[in-house]
């Protein structure tokens, strides 16, 4: 059976398209459901759409959220695929299997008053509070991934003008505010020699190794201020980027705008944020009136 497995997963590595993270999914999600029919006494290779069902329903008893059994449908579906490309199978069994519908759930946001307090928690005399600090500012000013945040270069700044160039999907000029920009050269003009290990290092935001800030590197750098902050929301990287948009479009930021500076190629995505502010107005609404 790993031997199954092992194959499926090197196919799935000729894939380009497909991120290690995902890959690596797919390959926990197959084995799951191998195991699954082993227990069952069924054959993978004679398989029927009922067993699927069946599957489905058993992970929807485990408790497992509708976006985990989505993506292992999805693995079985490329998993029958690549069998019928090998002549192992001769009828998929995911055909016209009806998957459940995702939940839509809206992201967690911050209030303008938690954001305030969040970036006015690192310390901005000393090098790691400076960088920290300017991470945070350019972070909500613009709205960029994390992804895009940590790959910014030093020649990607340019505090004359105000303004970032972001090398995410689609390469873009996002302008930053008067606090990102005074943070931003707080930290280059005082501190940011100080990390410095390599005079030849690009990157923007350095770890006290002298390398390139990481992902896992600035979540603990959220958590930890986000903690100082006693902000008891569950805050991610991402919840900065959330609350840029929100806190936009609450103060008549019109969608299409939004969109280009969040480098959305739907607006459908970016609409996701309207809703956010509907339900906020919902909220104050039934909280204030005498008689809602």
């Amino acid at each position: 059976m790993n031997e199954i497995i092992k194959e499926f997963i090197y196919d799935l590595e000729s894939n380009k398209t497909l991120s290690k993270n995902t890959i690596e999914s797919y390959g926990r999600d197959l084995k799951q459901f191998l195991d699954y029919l082993h227990n069952e006494g069924i054959d993978y290779k004679s398989i029927k759409r009922t067993n699927i069902i069946a599957y489905i329903l058993f992970l929807q008893k485990q408790g497992k959220a509708t976006s985990s059994i989505l993506r292992a449908l999805a693995t079985i579906r490329a998993f029958y695929k690549y069998n019928i490309k090998l002549g192992l199978v001769k009828h998929d069994p995911t055909i016209d299997i009806e998957a459940p519908k995702a939940e839509k759930k809206l992201p967690e946001i911050l209030t303008i008053d938690e954001v305030e307090t969040l970036l006015a928690m690192p310390n901005e005399g000393e090098p790691k509070g400076a960088r920290d600090k300017a991470m945070l500012e350019i972070l909500y000013a613009t709205g960029i991934r994390v992804t895009e945040l940590i790959s910014l270069n030093i020649d990607d700044v340019n505090l004359i003008l105000g303004y970032i160039k972001c090398n995410g999907p689609k390469e873009r000029i996002v302008p930053i505010g008067k606090l990102a920009i005074e943070a931003l050269s707080n930290y280059i003009e005082k501190y940011r020699y100080k990390f410095l290990k390599n005079e030849d290092e690009k990157a923007l935001f350095l770890n006290h190794r002298g390398e390139r800030m990481t992902r896992q590197g600035f979540w603990k750098v959220i958590k930890y201020y986000a903690t100082l902050a006693n902000i008891s929301k569950e805050i991610t990287p991402h919840t900065l980027r959330h609350s840029f948009a929100a806190h936009l479009i609450e103060n008549g930021a019109d969608l299409r705008s939004v969109q280009q500076m969040l480098g959305h190629s739907d607006i459908s995505t970016t609409q996701i944020y309207t809703e956010l502010i509907k339900n906020k107005i919902s909220d104050v609404y039934k909280k204030t009136h005498p008689r809602a």
